[in-house]
C-alpha cells in the first residue's frame, strides 16, 4: 500500500502586499518538519508541489535538513492542480474595499481583535463563492476549483507505483477539498475544516489501485515537538 503526504505550506505573509512569500516562522516550521521526518528515516519516492512559491519555498525547506538520499532531485514535479483557489478574489468580489492591499492594512491596524474580523468577513466571501449564485463573478468558480483539486489526485494516482511514499506541498483550500472528496462532506463542512488545518500540518492518504482513503488528518506533532505554542499558526 502506498502512502500520499498532503503538507499545508509553512505560514504565509498575511496582511503583506505578497502572501505568497514564507514568513521566517513558516520557513522554521517547514524545518521542524523535515527533522522530524529525517528522526523517523522516512524516504520519499516523489516529490510534488503546487506552482505558488510558498509550496516550493515550504518544500526547499523541509528538504534542506533532511538526507541527500532521502529523495533525488529529478523526482520533483510541479503541478499547479494543488494550487490553491485565488483567496484575493473570493474576498474582493464580497468585499471590494479589500482590492486595495493598503486598505487591508488599515483594517488589521484598527481593530484590537483583527484577525478574528478578517476571518469573519472571509467567511462570508467564501460562503458568497461555494454558493453556486455568483459563479459568473468568478475566474475559477467552486465547482471548477473542486474538480481541478481531485483530478490533480487522480493524476497523482494514475502515475504511482502501488506502493509509493508520495509527499505533496500544497494549501489548506486544496487539502480540505480533497478531504470532502474521499469522506463525502458538505461544502460548510470543508469551509469549517479548512480553517482548522495548521500551516505545515501533514495529512496522509493511503492508497492501493483503484482505492484511496484517509488516513490521517492535520498533523502537526511535529510543531508541538518544542512545546512552543507561538510555532502552531493557522493563517
Amino acid at each position: 500500500m502506498g502512502q500520499i503526504y498532503l503538507v499545508r505550506h509553512g505560514q504565509a505573509s498575511f496582511g503583506s502586499a505578497n502572501y505568497d512569500q514564507l514568513s521566517d516562522l513558516g520557513a522554521a516550521q517547514a524545518r521542524l518538519l523535515g527533522e522530524w521526518f529525517a528522526n523517523a528515516k522516512q524516504r520519499f519516492d516523489r516529490v510534488v508541489t503546487g506552482a505558488l512559491r510558498r509550496h516550493r519555498q515550504t518544500a526547499d525547506a523541509c528538504f534542506s535538513v533532511l538526507p541527500k538520499s532521502s529523495i533525488a532531485e529529478t523526482d520533483w514535479v510541479t503541478d499547479p492542480g494543488f494550487d490553491e483557489y485565488n483567496h484575493h478574489e473570493v474576498l474582493v468580489r464580497h468585499h471590494p474595499p479589500f482590492e486595495d492591499p493598503e486598505e487591508v492594512k488599515r483594517f488589521l491596524a484598527s481593530h484590537p481583535k483583527a484577525k478574528h474580523a478578517f476571518q469573519e468577513i472571509f467567511q462570508v466571501a467564501m460562503a458568497r463563492w461555494m454558493s453556486g449564485e455568483h459563479d459568473g463573478d468568478y475566474a475559477e468558480p467552486w465547482p471548477v476549483f473542486r474538480e481541478r483539486c481531485v483530478a490533480a489526485l487522480q493524476r497523482l494516482l494514475d502515475g504511482a507505483d502501488k506502493s509509493q511514499n508520495i509527499i505533496v506541498f500544497t494549501s489548506g483550500g486544496t487539502i480540505a477539498t480533497l478531504c470532502q472528496h474521499l469522506l463525502g462532506i458538505g461544502d460548510r463542512q470543508v469551509a469549517e475544516l479548512n480553517w482548522s488545518l495548521v500551516n505545515c500540518a501533514v495529512t496522509k492518504l493511503l492508497y492501493r489501485p483503484g482505492h484511496v482513503t484517509l488516513s490521517t488528518l492535520n498533523n502537526y506533532a511535529h510543531l508541538e515537538w518544542l512545546g512552543d505554542a507561538n510555532s502552531i499558526t493557522y493563517r
